[in-house]
């Protein structure tokens, strides 16, 4: 059985670093969802470029920095944001890393429509998820890091969160004033429709990834 795992306050990066090895030494699948206080992290692929304010500056605005194995250039968190954060055995369940990303953006873009009446699509040439109706402005981020054939990482998905981290990085090496939320596009970005998106999350990656019942705590 895979749990999967809600935490209310945010969570210190350095934690869920922790936990994942943890989770990654046992092989033991659960899927996490939390949010984190104002964190940048880079992933084996950053540009040192695309960091625009120096360690010291971050440090002294409350800004955690963290230069991770996952893929991926720059990113941040914050509160506000939805992560899940997938922990999967990807040889045990027969999934190719392609099967398993695709499961997860089509999941994402099936829960988001059903909660929000909000279309997504993907992009060839940049990584997450992006308006239909204006494919610049991006409201999901994904960086995966797959090891021994199980997964850890995952998405960070846009809901009210104030993009104050964000302007101290190029986000993937993009222009972060193309970042978008639920809350800036007038959708109702409170505490209940957070539960049901990660709700209907859970359900539809329960099909798609899982392929059987997931247990909540």
């Amino acid at each position: 059985m895979v749990q999967a795992i809600s935490l209310r306050r945010p969570v210190p990066y350095e934690r869920y670093i922790l936990f994942q090895e943890k989770a990654r030494a046992k092989r033991k699948e659960n899927i996490l969802f939390l949010e984190h206080p104002p964190t940048i992290t880079a992933g084996i692929n950053y540009n040192i470029g695309n960091l625009l304010q120096n360690p010291e500056f971050l440090s002294k605005n409350g800004i955690a920095l963290h230069y991770i194995k996952r893929g991926g250039d720059f990113t941040a968190h914050e509160p506000g944001q939805i992560v899940a954060y997938f922990h999967i055995d990807l040889k045990g369940r027969d999934l190719t890393i392609t099967d398993f990303l695709d499961a997860v953006l089509s999941s994402v873009i099936e829960s988001v429509k059903i909660v929000w009446d909000l279309d997504l699509i993907r992009r060839s040439d940049s990584p997450g998820l992006y308006l239909a109706t204006n494919p610049e402005r991006k409201i999901l981020s994904i960086g995966v890091l797959f090891k021994s054939w199980f997964t850890s990482y995952g998405i960070a998905l846009n809901v009210s969160n104030d993009f104050s981290a964000f302007r101290c990085i190029h986000p993937c090496g993009g222009d972060w004033r193309n970042m978008i939320s639920i809350a800036k596009l007038g959708l109702d970005a409170g505490l209940e429709k957070r539960r049901q998106w990660i709700s209907e999350f859970q359900r539809i990656t329960q099909k798609k990834i899982l392929r059987e019942k997931t247990v909540c705590g």
